[in-house]
């Protein structure tokens, strides 16, 4: 049990850190790319959707990092930010749209695919998928 918990603590700091970088590079060195992903029918404008994004997932990567007592919240919070930007990747790929060398619909395609994998990623590292499974379970007893 020791083991599987520093096992998810390793996995919800490195997603943590994931999401501060990712964060840094929206706001500092990769505003263009990521304006490649900002669908064309969201109704803010393409760069305040980047900063926007961008200030979310500092905030999100540092609460993964530092926020320990409410870290069940920020997984629900971290997973929902992840469904909430895959339109994003979805118009990348539909629209054929290059950015971060996702230059072939392969490619595009292939990063479709790992987004649900950061959500179940949030969810098991922050133990809210299991606090959740919990709860319904006393629920029903």
């Amino acid at each position: 049990m020791q083991n599987q918990t520093f096992i998810k603590k390793f996995f919800r700091i490195l997603l943590g850190l994931m999401l501060i970088y990712a964060g840094a590079s929206h706001l500092l060195w990769n505003r263009t790319e990521f304006l490649a992903q900002v669908p064309d029918w969201l109704p803010l404008g393409k760069d305040l959707t980047v900063i926007i994004s961008g200030f979310a997932e500092l905030i999100l990567g540092f609460a993964l990092v530092f926020f320990k007592k409410i870290r069940t919240k920020v997984g629900w919070a971290v997973a929902f930010f992840f469904i909430a930007v895959f339109p994003g990747n979805i118009h990348q790929f539909v629209n054929h749209v290059d950015g971060f060398r996702l230059n072939t619909d392969t490619t595009r395609g292939l990063r479709l695919l790992f987004q649900p994998l950061f959500v179940v990623w949030a969810l098991w590292s922050t133990g809210a998928w299991s606090e959740w499974r919990n709860k319904r379970k006393f629920k029903k007893n």
